[in-house]
C-alpha cells in the first residue's frame, strides 16, 4: 500500500517543464510565443475562459492560439520592450530582461514536452532562438488576464477565435466552479496560470517607493519603473528595490495548514463548519502559517484557536496548490482527545465543530446526491472572499448553469469533494487508505501504531 505522501492531489502534479532559466531570454520567448503549437489560457479578473460545446454539458478550459489572442497583446515585440513602441531593448541590461512595459502582463507557464523528447536542454544550447523552438518539441503555454482591457475589444477577439468559429461557446466563469470542468492535466496548468496572473494583476505599484511596476522574466518578476534606463528620477531618492533581493519582486505562495484531528481510537474525526460555508457543510480545519512557526506549530495553534482542541502526534499527508489566490495547502493528521470539550469562542471563525464517526462519514460519501458545493454555493463563497461579480454576462451564465439540488434527498451534512485536499484527507481516513498514525501508551512509554 502506497504511503499517503506519494498521493498527488488535484491541481498538483504539473505536466509542464517550466524552463525557468529561459524566462530572462526575450529572444527565446519572442520566438516560442509565435509557435503554431503555443496555447493560451485567458482570464478576466481571475475568471478563466471556459469553452462549452453546443448541445452538450461538456465544458473545458479554452486553449487559444497566439493568433487568437494577438489583438489583445499590443504591438510586438511581446518581450524585451524598449521605451519606444516596436523597438527591442538591449539584451544585456538586467532591468530589461524579457520586459513588458506596455500592454497586459504575459506569463510564460512552461512547455508540455512531447513524450518522445528528452528534458529541455540548458539555455547555453539556445544561441539561436528559432532553433531553440525547433528543439523544444511539445506545447508551450502562456497566460494573461484581460481584465484591464476594453471589454468590447476582448469580446471581439474571443468571437473571432478558432474555437468560437467552430461552434464553441466561450464564457469567463467563476474559477472554483470551473474546476469541475477540468481534467487532471489542465487543472495543474490552470493552478499555475491563475496564481500567476492574479499576482501580476494585484501588484501594480512598487512597495518600496510607490512607483508603478512593470513585468520582467515573462511575468515572473516585477520591477519598479523608476529603475528603467529612461526613467526621469529628478529630485527623487533611489528606489530601495534597486539594491539587494526583495521578496515582493517575485511571486508569493502563502502556506496554509489543513488538518484532521483523529481521536485516539482512530474511529472519529473532528470537522468544523465555518460561518462562511453554505448549507450543512463541514470540513477539515485550516489556517495560515504565521511568521516564526513551523507547519507543526501552525497545526497545534490553529486547532486550539478554532476548536479549543489540543493535538499531538502530527503527521504529514500531502500538499495541494490552491490558486485562490496563491495558497499551498499542507495536509496533516493529528491525534486528539474526543472526550475533551470543544469551544469555538476563541477566534470565532467556526459556527460549529463536532466529532463524526467513520460510519457517519462513509454514509455521506455513499450518498447518491454527492457532497460538493453547487455552482451557486461556489458563487456565494467567491462573493464573500472576492466581492460581487461585476461581469453581468458571467453572472448570468453561471446562474443558468447552476445545478438544482433535491432538498428532500440531501445527506445530514456535506463534506468537500476529492478535488480539494480536505475531501481527500476525510475520504482517505474513512476508507482506510494509507497509514494514519496514531499514538498509544504502552507500559508508560509512547509507541506508534498505525490504522490501515
Amino acid at each position: 500500500m502506497a504511503e499517503a505522501s506519494e498521493f498527488t492531489n488535484f491541481l498538483a502534479g504539473s505536466p509542464l517543464n517550466r524552463l525557468s532559466w529561459l524566462r530572462t531570454s526575450h529572444s527565446f520567448l519572442n520566438a516560442v510565443v509565435l509557435s503554431p503549437t503555443t496555447r493560451w489560457i485567458l482570464f478576466n479578473g481571475g475568471q478563466p475562459l471556459i469553452a462549452s460545446q453546443v448541445g452538450t454539458q461538456k465544458r473545458s478550459l479554452a486553449l487559444l492560439t497566439t493568433e487568437d489572442v494577438k489583438p489583445l497583446l499590443g504591438a510586438e515585440p511581446f518581450f524585451g520592450q524598449s521605451e519606444q513602441e516596436g523597438e527591442h531593448c538591449a539584451s544585456d541590461v538586467p532591468v530589461l530582461q524579457a520586459a513588458r512595459v506596455r500592454g497586459p502582463s504575459i506569463v510564460f507557464l512552461g512547455l508540455k514536452e512531447a513524450e518522445t523528447s528528452g528534458s529541455a536542454l540548458p539555455s547555453s544550447e539556445f544561441k539561436d532562438p528559432h532553433s531553440a523552438v525547433e528543439k523544444l518539441t511539445g506545447i508551450p503555454y502562456f497566460s494573461a488576464d484581460v481584465g484591464d482591457l476594453d471589454e468590447n475589444e476582448v469580446n471581439e477577439a474571443i468571437e473571432n477565435t478558432e474555437l468560437a468559429k467552430d461552434g464553441s461557446t466561450l464564457t469567463f466563469m467563476e474559477p472554483r466552479a470551473a474546476m469541475s470542468s477540468l481534467d487532471v492535466y489542465t487543472a495543474a496548468i490552470f493552478a499555475e496560470a491563475r496564481s500567476m496572473v492574479d499576482w501580476n494583476q494585484r501588484n501594480k505599484f512598487c512597495p518600496a517607493c510607490g512607483s508603478p511596476v512593470y513585468s520582467l522574466w515573462a511575468g515572473w518578476k516585477l520591477g519598479c519603473t523608476s529603475l528603467l534606463p529612461w526613467a526621469d528620477n529628478t529630485d527623487r531618492k533611489p528606489c530601495p528595490s534597486g539594491r539587494g533581493l526583495h521578496n515582493f519582486a517575485h511571486p508569493r505562495t502563502d502556506p496554509v495548514v489543513i488538518m484532521l484531528a483523529v481521536d485516539e481510537s482512530g474511529e472519529k474525526i473532528l470537522l468544523g463548519r465555518n460561518k462562511k460555508f453554505p448549507g450543512q457543510f463541514y470540513s477539515a480545519l485550516a489556517g495560515f502559517v504565521e511568521p516564526g512557526e513551523s507547519f507543526e506549530d501552525a497545526v497545534k495553534r490553529e486547532m486550539w484557536e478554532e476548536a479549543g482542541v489540543k493535538v499531538w502526534n502530527i503527521r504529514y499527508h500531502s500538499g495541494q496548490p490552491w490558486p485562490y489566490p496563491a495558497n499551498l495547502m499542507v495536509g496533516y493528521y493529528a491525534t486528539a482527545d474526543s472526550s475533551a470539550p470543544i469551544r469555538t469562542d476563541l477566534d470565532n471563525e467556526l459556527e460549529d465543530a463536532r466529532w463524526y464517526t467513520r460510519e457517519e462519514v462513509l454514509a455521506v460519501l455513499r450518498h447518491s446526491s454527492g457532497t460538493p458545493f453547487s455552482r451557486r454555493d461556489y458563487k456565494k463563497i467567491a462573493e464573500i472572499q472576492d466581492g460581487p461579480d461585476n461581469n453581468p454576462a458571467s453572472a448570468k451564465s453561471q446562474e443558468e448553469q447552476s445545478v438544482k439540488v433535491n432538498n428532500n434527498d440531501e445527506p445530514p451534512f456535506k463534506i468537500p469533494a476529492p478535488t480539494a485536499i480536505a475531501g481527500v484527507l476525510i475520504q482517505h481516513w474513512a476508507e482506510g487508505k494509507g497509514k494514519i498514525p496514531l499514538e498509544v501508551d504502552v507500559s508508560g512509554s509512547t509507541a506508534k501504531a498505525f490504522s490501515e
